[in-house]
């Protein structure tokens, strides 16, 4: 590059002088024919110089091509050696391979066999709620059943020997340990907590699980029926002896389907509107039916208050309002006041009997109602399959609930409402069956009265 930017220098140069010589203005021929002539040797000068450079320039070039030449053969030669280093490595390496496996002999099948062994040992630790108490066992088996290449050696044989042990030692005892427990609003706090076997977990909140993904012991999202968290807080509160205690040797499967157990009220609102009206009815009608029992026995304890004193009546009682119309009409004739008796126990029937047919209407339209949802149900649960197929059958529960909860509901409206119209009824007749009987004998009394 030296040699060309040189010439190009040089000949800008020449130009520079030829143009100021060519600025001098020619005074005659003779002048101009000595600046043509002064022109023509200055450029033969100048291509002399260029071709000196080029002729240099091409000397270069031809030594970089054989540079390259030599460098290229080389190369060459180089990748023809490691060509055949890489074929004798190859070799080697299988003769080796094959001296490896006629060394190991079945010290292979051990090795087979130790990974199996620690692979399944990894899944049944690494899910075991004993792991909650010593976190980390389960690292050695990854890496035993995973990451590792070679032969185990004695110590992690061991390793793995012990972990198996205290899996089978631990899971047959009950102990108590701390640990952190994370609550089901976020927080956490340090609970002590009683292990049973390799079954259950058991702190203040009732069971437990184990969250094996993020090593954290955590309370069911919801516990299941009380009889069973009576008898895990009976297990946390003793000391020793013996407790009953309902175990689940599933690890936490069979809670985990008692937990998505529906609950007496999620089964009462599956009811719906039509459940509702249903209690509804049932509230109303054992309300009148309480408020009956009560009336009807103030009612019967004044009317027993009142026979032992006929001889002085009361209006606060139907039986003494009834002496009280006798009293009026001791003169007249038997048939008379018996029409006078028995029309003084008709006004009393209505405050007697009133409410009681209510409960009796309420009893027989519970079952009804039920079968109307019941149908409901059934109508929207055609509808569901209609619109979305059987291929999911949790899309036709909600309908199904409602189709079987309220004839249940109905049938349980139904029942204690026909007891309690049974009682109420019973005991109307029982006051209306002393009316009679009292006026019966006031006007037999007063028939031998009048033929004597």
């Amino acid at each position: 590059m030296k040699p060309v930017f040189k010439s190009l220098v040089a000949a800008a140069t020449m130009a520079v002088v030829a143009s100021g010589a060519q600025a001098q203005e020619a005074v005659s021929l003779q002048d101009l024919l000595e600046q043509v002539k002064q022109n023509r040797v200055s450029e033969a000068k100048i291509n002399q110089q260029r071709e000196a450079e080029f002729q240099s320039a091409r000397a270069d070039k031809q030594a970089l091509l054989k540079k390259a030449q030599s460098d290229l053969q080389a190369e060459e030669n180089r990748g023809d050696r490691l060509q055949q280093q890489f074929s004798n490595n190859e070799t080697t390496l299988n003769e080796k391979a094959a001296e490896l496996d006629q060394a190991t002999g079945t010290l292979g099948e051990m090795f087979g066999v130790v990974r199996q062994a620690s692979s399944e040992a990894f899944g049944r630790i690494s899910t075991s709620i004993v792991s909650a108490q010593y976190p980390g066992r389960d690292d050695f088996l990854a890496e035993m059943s995973e990451e590792s290449k070679g032969l185990p050696n004695i110590s992690e044989l061991e390793d793995l020997w012990f972990a198996l042990q205290t899996e089978m030692t631990q899971g047959g005892e009950v102990v108590r340990f701390t640990t952190e427990v994370v609550n089901l609003d976020g927080g956490s706090s340090e609970q002590e907590v009683v292990r049973v076997g390799s079954f259950n977990l058991i702190g203040e909140e009732g069971y437990l699980t184990y969250d094996d993904m993020n090593d954290v012991v955590q309370p069911l999202g919801r516990q299941p029926d009380g009889y069973l968290v009576s008898s895990a807080n009976d297990l946390v509160a003793a000391n020793s002896g013996l407790v009953g205690f309902y175990a689940d040797p599933s690890q936490g499967a069979i809670l985990g389907l008692l937990k998505q157990k529906a609950t007496m009220a999620e089964r009462y609102h599956a009811g719906g509107v039509v459940g509702y009206v249903i209690t509804g009815m049932l509230a109303i009608g054992l309300l009148i039916g309480v408020f009956k029992m009560i009336q009807l026995g103030a009612v019967g304890a004044k009317i027993k208050s009142q026979q032992k004193n006929p001889g002085n009546p009361s209006t606060s009682n139907p039986l003494g309002r009834i002496l009280m119309v006798y009293k009026d009409n001791k003169g007249a004739d038997a048939e008379s006041l018996e029409l006078k008796l028995d029309e003084a126990i008709l006004k009393e029937l209505p405050s007697i009997e009133s409410g009681i047919n209510v409960i009796k209407i309420f009893a027989a339209i519970a079952p009804l109602l039920g079968l109307l949802g019941t149908v409901i149900g059934m109508i929207e649960t055609f509808q569901t399959i209609t619109l979305f197929g059987t291929g999911d059958p949790k899309m036709m529960a909600g309908s199904i609930s409602m189709a079987l909860v309220t004839t249940a509901q109905g049938i349980i409206a139904a029942l204690p409402l026909i007891l309690t119209h049974s009682i109420v009824a019973s005991r109307s007749k029982s006051i209306v069956h002393v009316l009679d009987e009292q006026t019966a004998g006031i006007i037999a009394a007063h028939s031998e009265s009048e033929k004597a």
